[in-house]
């Protein structure tokens, strides 16, 4: 029988979920500083950023190897 150290799967899990978001992060800080330059309003990229700040945290209220493998970023 295979088993899974769960605390294991959440690691890598939050490890994958952090490399994911790290491409839409700098895609979002170049969108952050075309609407600075601009006056435009920031409101909607900060609150993805935050969403995306947030995703690795989310694991911790992961109970089942399902829910951690459905969170993408």
């Amino acid at each position: 029988m295979i088993t899974v150290n769960f605390d294991k799967a959440k690691t890598l899990t939050a490890d994958r979920l952090r490399q994911e978001r790290l491409p839409k992060l700098q895609d979002l800080d170049v969108q952050y500083q075309r609407a600075l330059e601009t006056s435009a309003d920031t409101t909607d990229i900060v609150a993805q950023k935050q969403v995306l700040r947030d995703l690795p945290a989310q694991v911790d209220n992961c109970s089942t190897l399902t829910e951690l493998k459905n969170l993408k970023a």
